[in-house]
């Protein structure tokens, strides 16, 4: 074994025992790696940041991570490891949790005589774990080796370990992963039953889904019109100087912020992401975009290949495990690797607002502890493509500038969107990530984070999306969608008491509004449209059922909460820029048929593909609006 090591030592000049433990920046000076004018710049920095001066460097573009290297095994008289070429010791590496590896971003590497070799991006941090490090391996000496190649070391030794842990990391009682030993029998059984019945006794089936479709009209109607209300209540009072965020360059120092960005047979789109996210103003030594690939997705990986990555955005790859292909498996998997203590995700065709980070260190810093989740605001950039569009951004933009800003102040359980979403890690890590089995991942966090005590909030920074403006693959995405909330709600309601022990009455009629709302809205949709026949003045099947007067009540009633809908989407196109949309709000009565359907084919799923993630092709409309 001995034979195979392979040791790399700095350069001669730049070990003398008179430079031997001069500042970093001496030997990058000398080694003419930089100028001092820049060294200048990067202690300057360094002094507002926080962060280590190579990172500094290597984000400002002034120098390339081998360089870093080659300096700090000179500072610290360390030879260097090539991990690739010599990967470290299995044995050695079992010998602690993957996790520790992880958290202190080292690894094993080999041992010579009685001495193990740790290799380290960081040898200036080596002293503070040396203790733990002489528990398991007795005398630990560092080695010098790049975080890129230690990350990857650690993922090829723990591969299917990491990868079993991401598709099992929400504990069994939050997770939908044993939906196909349970419900795949349950649910078919209930709606066999229902079909009977219908059969057996049409009439009476029809009144009865009449009474639920109209008492969940009522419940989600409800919630829209009170939280619309809290909305547009806090926006017409005058800001508190207090309430308001202090900027991130004033506080104590500026976090590292991880961005998850999933991404899946992204071939189109790729190149407008990363022109996208070059648009970022936040300090790029203290910025890390992960761009998370599957193992098997070659034309991610050509198109990637295509591309120069600066220092700050990086790949890592999801082995393929347990045939489980989804993105909060994804997430899970990459979430182990990040370097930040803030983590954020964003979607491959996302254009965030350019200083969209400062935006979020800011709120985080003054937010209590208890606020762990901070969610932007969701637009598109191409509304005006189609009719389709037009109607989709109008949905989003009463949703989350209205509807969903109400929802948050009041302190009800917020349903998370599936992007511009940032976490504070600890307690991401805490809940358990994300259902790697649940295709919509960030309603059932939502949930779940709420029932652990803690909150999230709105904040206001926009992300533009593509708006799905193809029929057919609308359908597909809400199906996705759709299938999820029914998932979630079934997970969630496995326990009606402990739900509601661990809301409370107020959050928990919150989730029943919402789940019973949106599922029932879209499934009993043809029994509320049959209340327009008593409008057109045509006879009803509940007229020789219940008196006029109810069935008249009845019909006001449908009409009133379509008109509710009609006036938040006034409100919310009006208020963010795109009056041009007013003309289309009332065209919504003929756009959400479209959502029946995807609710039908999410309960066939639900029975037969629970955990299938119906993938939404991005790159297929060109922006209108220029984003961010």
């Amino acid at each position: 074994m001995g034979t195979q090591l392979r040791l790399l030592t700095p350069r001669r000049a730049a070990v003398s025992s008179k430079d031997a433990h001069a500042p970093l920046g001496h030997h990058l000076v000398r080694m003419g790696a930089i100028r001092p004018d820049q060294l200048l710049k990067a202690l300057e920095l360094q002094l507002r940041l926080g962060a280590p001066l190579g990172e500094i460097l290597v984000a400002e573009g002034w120098i390339s991570p081998e360089q870093i290297e080659t300096a700090l095994a000179a500072q610290y008289g360390l030879p260097r490891a090539d991990l690739q070429r010599t990967p470290p010791d299995s044995a050695l590496c079992r010998s602690l949790p993957v996790a520790f590896w992880l958290h202190h971003r080292i690894v094993p590497w080999k041992r010579a005589g009685n001495v193990v070799q740790i290799a380290t991006a960081r040898p200036d941090r080596f002293e503070h774990i040396r203790e733990r490090l002489g528990d398991a391996f007795g005398d630990a000496t560092p080695v010098l080796a790049g975080d890129s190649a230690i990350s990857a070391a650690i993922a090829a030794e723990f591969s299917a370990d990491l990868a079993s842990s991401a598709s099992q990391r929400v504990a069994p009682q939050y997770s939908c992963r044993t939906w196909k030993h349970t419900n795949r029998v349950v649910l078919p059984a209930i709606l066999a039953c229902a079909l009977v019945a219908l059969i057996a006794a049409p009439l009476q089936i029809f009144a009865g889904l009449s009474l639920l479709a109209i008492a969940s009209l009522i419940l989600f109607a409800t919630l829209k019109l009170v939280a619309a209300t809290a909305h547009l209540l806090a926006t017409s009072r005058p800001p508190v100087p207090h309430d308001a965020p202090a900027q991130p360059d004033t506080g104590p120092r500026l976090p590292q912020v991880s961005v998850l960005v999933p991404l899946f047979r992204e071939r189109e789109i790729l190149g407008d992401l990363l022109r996208r996210l070059d648009r970022l103003t936040y300090p790029k030594a203290l910025l890390d975009v992960v761009l998370v690939l599957e193992q098997k997705d070659d034309v991610t990986r050509a198109t990637l290949s295509e591309h120069a990555l600066p220092s700050w955005i990086r790949v890592i790859e999801v082995p393929a495990h347990g045939g489980l292909t989804t993105k909060p498996r994804a997430m899970n998997y990459a979430l182990d690797f990040c370097r930040g203590e803030i983590i954020g995700i964003w979607d491959a065709e996302d254009a965030p607002e350019s200083d969209q980070i400062e935006t979020v260190a800011a709120h985080f810093a003054t937010a209590p502890s208890d606020v762990v989740c901070l969610q932007g605001i969701l637009d598109y950039y191409n509304p005006r493509t189609n009719w389709l569009a037009r109607c989709f951004t109008i949905e989003y933009s009463a949703w989350f500038r209205v509807v969903l800003q109400g929802i948050a102040r009041l302190g009800l359980v917020v349903p998370l969107g599936g992007t511009t979403l940032f976490f504070r890690r600890d307690a991401l890590e805490e809940l358990g990530g994300w259902d790697a089995h649940n295709v919509t991942e960030d309603a059932d966090l939502g949930v779940r984070l709420c029932r652990a005590g803690y909150r999230t909030r709105m904040i206001p920074t926009t992300t533009y999306e593509e708006a799905n403006c193809r029929p057919w693959p609308w359908v597909r995405q809400r199906s996705r969608w759709l299938k999820g909330f029914m998932v979630t709600y079934l997970v969630h309601m496995k326990s009606p008491l402990r739900l509601l022990r661990d809301l409370g009455p107020w959050r928990f009629l919150g989730v029943q509004a919402f789940f019973i709302g949106t599922l029932c809205q879209f499934l009993l949709a043809p029994v509320l449209w049959s209340f327009w026949l008593i409008v057109l003045g045509l006879p009803h099947p509940l007229q020789g059922m219940a008196s006029s007067g109810t069935v008249t009540a009845l019909s006001a009633l449908f009409i009133a909460t379509e008109g509710l809908a009609i006036a938040i989407g006034l409100i919310a196109v009006s208020r963010s820029g795109r009056r041009f949309l007013m003309p289309y709000v009332p065209t919504l009565i003929l756009y959400f048929p479209l959502g029946c359907l995807a609710a039908y084919k999410a309960l066939y799923e639900l029975l037969l593909r629970p955990f299938y993630w119906d993938k939404t092709q991005h790159g297929q409309a060109a922006p209108d609006i220029p984003p961010g």
